[in-house]
């Protein structure tokens, strides 16, 4: 496995782990019952950090879709570098910081650790091209 297939796979982990701290706060808020009940308007609300969890969840989601293709390419076409295996981490320590800062609710960090996850996405695809 290479490098960058080892961030991959570490990136897909943790965001197929994302919605199960949301599901407990569910669980928590209506009870199992109302946890696994068809989703209804007198459903009592969630904590707000699991609300914004499921959209840092949602967003991580909306970007591996970008993000795993790059890496599967520079994997088809056989090229890395020490610039693609670094954007590779850190993309994945964007998505675990933006996570954090987005569950917390802290803004400027939030758009900041995206920024950094968005960056990481263009080094990739600059390397398939040749251009890095």
């Amino acid at each position: 496995m290479t490098r960058e297939l080892f961030w991959l796979t570490l990136t897909v982990i943790f965001t197929g782990l994302l919605w199960v701290p949301y599901i407990v706060n569910r669980c928590q808020v209506r009870g199992l019952g109302g946890a696994m009940a068809n989703p209804s308007r007198n459903d009592k609300p969630q904590a707000e950090w699991a609300n914004r969890l499921m959209f840092a969840h949602d967003n991580a989601v909306e970007n591996l879709v970008i993000f795993a293709p790059l890496v599967l390419i520079l994997n088809a076409i056989d090229y890395s570098t020490k610039w693609t295996v670094l954007a590779c981490a850190v993309y994945f320590w964007s998505r675990v910081a933006h996570l954090i800062v987005y569950t917390l609710g802290i803004p400027v960090l939030r758009t900041l650790a995206f920024t950094v996850g968005f960056i990481a996405q263009a080094v990739l695809a600059l390397a398939i091209f040749k251009i890095l």
